[in-house]
């Protein structure tokens, strides 16, 4: 399996990713989530893998924030996904699934010099 990444083009995180993977020589496919929608069985494999919808939405985006209140406390993993393919921009970026299939969520220097082996 090859290294996917999953963003949105014009995230500001996710161009500096892509920046940092192209620079370091780092063999990658990118998928904007608002172009591709992400199917339901994979959004839910995704939320296992990162400990839970909590942890793989990000809260502190104006995304989030300008859900009305009722959207805000999705009862169940259909409801997440509903949600999430409504509102893309919701899944923290950017998502990278490894070559092993584990899933890293966010972009660092540190941490992609850790997922791939790189030096600074």
């Amino acid at each position: 399996m090859a290294i996917e990444v999953y963003g949105l083009d014009k995230c500001s995180t996710c161009v500096k990713a892509r920046k940092w993977l192209d620079r370091h020589g780092v063999d990658y496919r990118f998928v904007d989530y608002r172009e591709q929608r992400v199917p339901a069985e994979k959004l839910k494999r995704w939320a296992e893998a990162v400990g839970g919808f909590d942890q793989l939405v990000n809260r502190s985006g104006m995304t989030w924030r300008n859900l009305a209140p009722a959207r805000k406390a999705p009862g169940s993993d259909a409801e997440w996904t509903l949600l999430i393919r409504e509102y893309p921009a919701l899944v923290r970026r950017p998502l990278v699934v490894l070559a092993d299939g584990d899933i890293s969520l966010g972009f660092s220097d540190a941490l992609f010099a850790r997922l791939f082996g790189k030096a600074k």
